[in-house]
C-alpha cells in the first residue's frame, strides 16, 4: 500500500441545509465523493470505512461559510486526479451536494499535518443575539471582556463542572441591530475543548436568545500567525451565491 493523497476541502453549508446533523452531512459527503468518482482510500480491517476525515462539528442549526473536510485518495488509481486538475472538482463535488452546501476551494496537503481537530485553535463567528439592544449589548461586552474570570458551569459524562471561560474569549464586537436583537462578531478558542455559542450568550445575558448563527473562519497557527486551513481563492466570487441560496 503505498502514500495516500490527501486532500483539503473547504466548503459553505447556508440556507435550509443548516439543519442537516453532523452524521448526515458525513454520509451526504460519502454519497457525493461516490458520485464523482473519486477513488477514496479505505481503512484496513473487518468492515472498512472510507478515509473522510471532518474538522470541529458544526452544531445543527448553525452555517458556515468556512467547513472543511481531509479526503485520503488510493494513488495508485487510474481516476486519482493530478494536483492540477483539483480545481476541476470543484463544481461537480458542489453539484453532487444538496442545495446550500458548495464547495469553495480544494489543495492537496501533507499527511503529517495534524488533523483539523487539533490543528484548529479558534474560531469567528457572526451572531444574531435576540432580545438584545445594541446598546446593552455593548455593555455586556465590555463587562465580560474586562473580567480576568468568567465561570461557567456546564454538563460534562453527566457531572456539572465549573470552568473559567474568559480565556476563550478573543474578540466580541457589535456589529448592529437586527429585527429580533443584535447581531455581534465573536472570535473564539476552540482549544482545549471550545466555547458552544449557547454558552457565550448566557455569559453575557442569561435572558438572552440565539438567533441565526454563522461560523465565518477557522483559524489554525502556524510559526505563531494565524491561518485558515485552506484559503478559499473563490470566496468573493462564492459569497454572493451562497447569500442567494441561503435566502
Amino acid at each position: 500500500e503505498g502514500p495516500v493523497m490527501r486532500i483539503r476541502v473547504r466548503f459553505v453549508k447556508v440556507g435550509k441545509v443548516r439543519w442537516t446533523s453532523h452524521r448526515d452531512l458525513a454520509r451526504v459527503w460519502e454519497r457525493a465523493i461516490r458520485r464523482v468518482g473519486l477513488p477514496v482510500a479505505y481503512s484496513q480491517g473487518f468492515s472498512p470505512r472510507p478515509k473522510v476525515h471532518f474538522g470541529l462539528a458544526l452544531s445543527t442549526g448553525h452555517e458556515s461559510l468556512a467547513e472543511y473536510l481531509d479526503i485520503d485518495l488510493d494513488p495508485a488509481h487510474a481516476a486519482t486526479p493530478a494536483e492540477t486538475e483539483l480545481a476541476d472538482l470543484i463544481g461537480p463535488l458542489s453539484a453532487a451536494l444538496p442545495v446550500g452546501i458548495d464547495v469553495t476551494a480544494i489543495g492537496v496537503i501533507p499527511t503529517s499535518l495534524d488533523s483539523l481537530q487539533q490543528a484548529v485553535t479558534s474560531c469567528s463567528w457572526e451572531i444574531e443575539v435576540r432580545g438584545a439592544a445594541p446598546e446593552p449589548m455593548v455593555a455586556a461586552i465590555d463587562r465580560v471582556l474586562a473580567e480576568t474570570e468568567l465561570l461557567l458551569t456546564r454538563e460534562r459524562k453527566g457531572k456539572a463542572v465549573t470552568d473559567d471561560v474568559r480565556s476563550y474569549l478573543l474578540d466580541l464586537s457589535v456589529v448592529g441591530p437586527t429585527d429580533a436583537g443584535t447581531q455581534i462578531r465573536a472570535h473564539l478558542a476552540t482549544q482545549p475543548r471550545g466555547l458552544r455559542i449557547g454558552e457565550l450568550i448566557a455569559v453575557l445575558d442569561p435572558a438572552w436568545e440565539e438567533g441565526r448563527v454563522r461560523r465565518t473562519n477557522q483559524w489554525m497557527l502556524l510559526d505563531g500567525a494565524r491561518c485558515e486551513p485552506l484559503e478559499a481563492p473563490t470566496e468573493a466570487a462564492s459569497a454572493p451565491h451562497a447569500e442567494a441560496r441561503a435566502s
